[in-house]
């Protein structure tokens, strides 16, 4: 079973956020960039998980993204995947991405697309289901547990109340969720045979259908308010005013 992984570059979540050129885009200077969590600790530890069973025979990493992205890339080489691959591109359209990410899958025939259920900065969530798509293959959104063999893959998802189990063939895509897997550390063996593994670099197919017009951050947290018990009518103004719950 060769498996693909598909991983982005993400602001780390510490990180404070910005704009510049009329709020069109994002503001990197200073920004320390990691892969994205749910693509490393969910989507890729499984993948690598199911190569150390035998079941997989090669992980692949993926990545829409310029050269300054290649340390993300070599993160997840340390951690053990076999080789990665960069298209040469901004990835900045979830469609374009999903297009480059299928049109490598129907050269290289891989069985399995994993990747995280979103992005922590764009939270689209829509990625995966494209790519199964557009290759028309079956798409798994949100799985939380992943078991495998050579021709059959057995996920849970978290349901209303409950899970629910199901079985696929392959190939097959799907989108990780918490629970599939757990965070690992890259050790100094690992970090030592990231330098030597290959990044094959790569040039987009197609092109962006999208463009951003601009960027808002999000209103600071105001101070709390504090009503005297016996006041209910100040409350009930202030919830009707300015709160506007009532």
């Amino acid at each position: 079973m060769k498996i693909l992984v598909a991983i982005s570059n993400v602001p780390d979540t510490t990180t404070k956020i910005g704009f510049v050129n009329a709020d069109t885009e994002f503001n990197n200077a200073g920004v320390q960039f990691i892969i994205n969590p749910y693509d490393e600790w969910y989507a890729l530890v499984r993948a690598l998980e199911l190569k150390e069973s035998g079941i997989a025979t090669m992980v692949t990493l993926f990545h829409v993204g310029l050269s300054d992205s290649e340390p993300t890339i070599r993160k997840g080489l340390a951690l053990g995947a076999d080789d990665a691959v960069r298209v040469n591109a901004e990835a900045t359209d979830a469609f374009f991405v999903a297009e480059q990410i299928a049109q490598f899958v129907k050269e290289n025939n891989y069985d399995l697309i994993l990747a995280g259920k979103e992005t922590i900065n764009y939270n689209g969530a829509s990625v995966g289901g494209m790519i199964a798509g557009i290759l028309d293959f079956p798409f798994v959104s949100l799985a939380t547990k992943l078991e495998a063999t050579a021709t059959t893959i057995t996920l849970e998802q978290d349901i209303d109340g409950g899970a629910q189990v199901v079985e696929c063939g392959l190939p097959l895509v799907v989108s990780c969720s918490k629970g599939m897997a757990e965070q690992r550390i890259p050790n100094m063996r690992g970090i030592m045979a990231a330098r030597t593994k290959p990044i094959k670099l790569i040039e987009a197919v197609g092109e962006k259908l999208t463009s951003v017009k601009s960027y808002t951050l999000l209103g600071g947290r105001t101070a709390c308010k504090y009503i005297e018990a016996e006041n209910a009518e100040e409350l009930i103004t202030l919830l009707h005013n300015e709160a506007k719950v009532i």
